[in-house]
């Protein structure tokens, strides 16, 4: 499958390359800093990963070479009509684990396969169940695993995972950051 493509992961995403390692594809990781990740204010919070991830695509057009295929992601967590970020420090993570302590939030990830003469583009979401947390094991996870490049100040797949989270509905690797089973349904398609 996709022998006659260059496959790169546009993603400094340690989980998202070993996500897509998983799935037995020959592929390199390539990453341009300095894309815009902004987004229009008025845009619906579900629809901001899918336009971070066509953004993150149209950077590498300009020097894709013909048989590149480019993957781009990105992932949001969404409480109460909030999007909650990467935390800026301790204690935006500490604050975002409290909000997130004993409540469901959405993990909402937009993949974009990108060729020089194709598109496609697609999201996933996945409902995440916490259990209560106490101050104790928000601060203990937060200072021994600093959680400060994550969305939402989690990784589902470290110690908060196993503690906190009591029902997953819908991907648990879409909450890791790369809905792997669609994207290799996705790209068998393409």
């Amino acid at each position: 499958m996709l022998e006659q493509y260059n496959v790169i992961l546009a993603s400094n995403s340690p989980r998202r390359k070993e996500l897509l390692s998983g799935l037995d594809i020959s592929f390199e990781v390539r990453i341009k800093p300095g894309i815009d990740e902004s987004h229009p204010a008025n845009l619906p919070l579900k629809e901001i990963p899918r336009f971070i991830a066509l953004r993150k695509a149209e950077a590498y057009l300009p020097e894709m070479q013909n048989n590149d295929l480019i993957i781009t992601a990105d992932t949001v967590v969404l409480l109460d009509g909030e999007i909650l970020e990467k935390p800026s420090g301790r204690d935006d993570a500490i604050l975002m684990l409290r909000k997130l302590s004993g409540r469901t939030h959405t993990v909402v990830t937009a993949v974009v396969i990108t060729t020089r003469d194709r598109q496609v583009d697609f999201s996933v979401e996945s409902e995440v169940s916490f259990d209560e947390l106490d101050d104790d094991a928000i601060n203990w996870y937060v200072d021994n695993y600093q959680p400060y490049d994550k969305a939402g100040a989690y990784g589902i797949q470290e110690w908060i995972g196993y503690v906190g989270v009591k029902a997953i509905n819908g991907s648990f690797y879409n909450v890791m950051g790369l809905p792997v089973q669609r994207l290799y349904r996705e790209l068998k398609a393409f």
